[in-house]
């Protein structure tokens, strides 16, 4: 199958393949967008951008609104293509597609509630009038873990503030964005406000989108690698900048948990998506009191879950992205054993087509493991045990990512209390989910710039400004 974007001005000419992760086989075909064809999908966001900018809120609200009602009215078609072209679990698909359209109705809401102020200046010489007015031009570029809630969380914010945007998804997961656009356009958005540029090459490609005198804002969710050398590239025209990059989340469990809920939590923050989003939990500090019950539980519960192709709905962890991803989670795995830690479930690769990885929980991990140091990205937990709140803390923070944290406590207050402490943007107190549209996502350190969902991810693709007047 070949899909291309209503509205995009990319189409045609030559294509890649896009592979199932859990088979290898050629699931479709996207066209293969050169630097100048991004650029003209840019000059297409240019032509769109004044009208869709003067729509009035409520009309932007509404367009919005109808796109949440035919992304739900889809479901089962997006997760399908999720699945097929990412791999995940069909529960997860199905999943990510209600978050998906939870970032479309969240903001057809907040496009009629951009804020504004009028104030008198202190000295009393005039009014301060202040309005948050759309950026322009916005690149997004988005990763394939998610495809389509990582675009929906930065488009429809885009479109309410009254921005055109030129989406570039990841190169294995473009054929969900593509689909989205359409779904956009019928919804109502006009041609060329949202283009979508599918390519092979995406290095040139972005430094065009970039380098473009149009272009006002770069909105990017990625490594933190990558992230450093976009904000590089930035940097020549000082684009404003919304990052979202990697995390490295730690997931205490006190003495005091409940270690039947820390283990619910436990599995939903490690498992989801394989492991596979900026989110997981990637390290566990677990108390000495409560270490054994949680290591058992964790074990015996990561062993039950059940590889295979996302489509089976009887997977709980589908394949990884491709075996690039493999063969990274396997190097983590190896070098942990290699000091010392103990393998207690999976811990390979089963054989076969596919890029899978089994469920793993790893114990007496050390605290040099390059497993406690970099994002797995995949199904393994690396269990730590700490002798107290102290220690635990001190571990969680060593680490120069900051996007989210986990803790478990029966003591609210102390849970709060130790959650305040916790280097992250984002901390779930008692729970394994943290994500929500509602909420300002995002983190600190070298886990990024800026927030997305709540009110403040309208504002990322605003510029504030100020009017002095008198009368």
């Amino acid at each position: 199958m070949t899909l291309t974007a209503a509205g995009s001005a990319v189409r045609g000419g030559a294509g890649f393949a896009v592979h199932d992760p859990a088979t290898g086989e050629v699931v479709g075909t996207v066209p293969d967008a050169t630097a100048q064809q991004a650029l003209a999908a840019v000059d297409a966001a240019v032509a769109a951008g004044p009208a869709w900018a003067a729509a009035a809120p409520r009309h932007r609200s509404e367009v919005l609104r109808r796109a949440f009602e035919l992304l739900v009215a889809r479901t089962d078609e997006v997760a399908a293509l999720i699945t097929a072209e990412n791999g995940k679990a069909a529960a997860d698909a199905r999943a990510e597609v209600a978050y998906a359209a939870e970032f479309l109705r969240w903001y057809s809401e907040e496009a009629v509630r951009v804020p504004g102020r009028l104030s008198r200046a202190p000295g009393g010489g005039n009014e301060v009038l202040v309005r948050h007015r759309p950026i322009g031009v916005v690149a997004l570029v988005t990763p394939w873990n998610f495809p389509a809630a990582m675009a929906t969380r930065k488009l429809a914010p885009a479109l309410a503030a009254g921005c055109t945007a030129v989406l570039k998804p990841a190169e294995q997961t473009p054929l969900t964005a593509l689909l989205l656009a359409d779904l956009l356009t019928e919804a109502g958005v006009p041609a060329g406000a949202v283009g979508v540029v599918t390519t092979s090459s995406p290095g040139p490609v972005v430094d065009a989108v970039l380098h473009h005198p149009a272009v006002r804002m770069l909105s990017f969710t990625g490594s933190t690698e990558v992230g450093k050398v976009l904000l590089r590239t930035a940097a020549d025209r000082v684009l404003k900048c919304a990052m979202e990059l990697g995390g490295n989340a730690p997931f205490l469990v006190l003495d005091d948990a409940d270690v039947d809920a820390a283990l619910e939590g436990a599995v939903v923050a490690k498992m989801r998506n394989g492991g596979q989003a900026c989110t997981a939990a990637n390290r566990f500090y677990v108390d000495r009191r409560v270490a054994g019950e949680f290591t058992r539980g964790l074990v015996e519960r990561m062993a039950a879950v059940r590889t295979g192709p996302g489509s089976d709905p009887a997977t709980g962890c589908g394949p990884l992205v491709d075996r690039a991803s493999v063969r990274k989670v396997e190097r983590l795995v190896a070098d942990a054993v290699a000091r010392g830690a103990r393998v207690l479930t999976g811990g390979e690769a089963p054989a076969g087509p596919g890029s899978f990885y089994l469920p793993t929980v790893l114990a007496d991990v050390p605290p040099g493991a390059a497993v406690l140091r970099e994002e797995v990205f995949g199904p393994v937990a690396p269990i730590v045990v700490v002798d107290g709140e102290e220690e635990a803390v001190a571990a969680a923070n060593d680490t120069a990512h900051g996007l989210v944290s986990y803790v478990y406590s029966k003591d609210l207050a102390r849970a709060l209390r130790v959650g305040e402490r916790l280097e992250a943007g984002m901390v779930a107190v008692n729970r394994g989910l943290v994500s929500d549209p509602a909420a300002p996502f995002g983190g600190v350190k070298e886990s990024g710039l800026g927030r997305e969902g709540s009110s403040e991810g309208l504002l990322e693709y605003t510029e504030t400004t100020y009017l002095a007047t008198s009368w």
